[in-house]
């Protein structure tokens, strides 16, 4: 769903849940978003971040944000995965 261009800043727009099987620190997974988009990534509860707007939308500006999260283990070596999401902002009458 579409996110109002006049959402205020601490809004959760996503939960994203992260899953590794192995044990111990193999098993501790670590998230981040790339970019400098206006978004933070924050920890939830164990294995679960929220995605939560950080900054005013102006629709006329960006209408999507292509959003990046990687998860990185703590293994050694350490292994990763990414995932992209696509956050679309609905124009609200600036009138």
């Amino acid at each position: 769903n579409p996110i109002p261009e006049d959402s205020v800043p601490s809004t959760v727009v996503a939960v994203i849940n992260v899953r590794d099987r192995d044990s111990g620190e193999n098993g501790e997974v670590n998230c981040k978003m790339d970019g400098n988009l206006p978004f933070r990534l924050e920890t939830s509860s164990e294995n679960t971040y929220k995605l939560i707007i950080a900054s005013a939308l102006d629709r006329e500006n960006v209408s999507a944000y292509n959003i990046t999260i990687t998860a990185t283990d703590r293994g050694k070596p350490a292994l990763s995965s990414r995932t992209e999401l696509v956050l679309e902002v609905s124009d609200v009458n600036d009138n």
